[in-house]
């Protein structure tokens, strides 16, 4: 089985990785592709998010990461961050880097079983700062949820699920999805 956890960034996704993994050790975890790159974060860039969605989409092969996988980002966090980035800049990526990331992005998520979006939620609020940048935080969130709509991209076998709740409750909303499809569990 093969999951990605998408969601703008301080949404959850983190916890609900590193829970999951405690309570289903069969499952690779891959880290958010952010952590992968040798790149600051001192302003976003399209480039940034462009080579954190070809990251995000290689590693998404079965013959990369063969097995039971789940995945802290895909590349539709990517995608979505570069239309929020051109949103909350008022400087939209080039057509033809959007264009294409569509096509990385639908090419991966054939691999996915299971994608799990974790929306900002104002029952369940993650504050931050404003060194977490919340314009774009809300911007990509908008976007992520727009883009998980388009067939174009998701296909049609792609089971997506969005999760809110405490902690406890997505990660019991998480295992519960895994069960129906049939993934290898651990008992707790």
């Amino acid at each position: 089985m093969r999951i990605v956890v998408s969601g703008t960034h301080a949404s959850g996704k983190s916890t609900l990785l590193s829970d999951f993994a405690l309570r289903h050790p069969g499952f690779t975890v891959l880290p958010d592709p952010f952590d992968l790159l040798d790149e600051a974060w001192d302003a976003p860039r399209a480039t940034m998010f462009a080579s954190q969605l070809r990251l995000a989409a290689d590693r998404l092969d079965p013959g990369e990461n063969p097995g039971d996988v789940i995945a802290e980002r895909g590349p539709l966090d990517f995608l979505a961050y570069l239309v929020a980035l051109g949103e909350t800049t008022g400087s939209p990526a080039s057509p033809a880097l959007l264009e294409r990331s569509a096509e990385i992005t639908a090419a991966a998520l054939e691999h996915v079983d299971l994608l799990v979006v974790l929306p900002l939620a104002t029952a369940d609020p993650i504050e931050v700062g404003e060194e977490e940048d919340p314009e774009l935080r809300a911007a990509m969130n908008d976007a992520l949820l727009d883009l998980v709509d388009d067939p174009d991209l998701v296909g049609t076998h792609l089971r997506v699920a969005e999760l809110v709740g405490s902690p406890e409750e997505r990660l019991a909303r998480l295992e519960a999805l895994v069960s129906v499809h049939g993934a290898p569990s651990t008992p707790s």
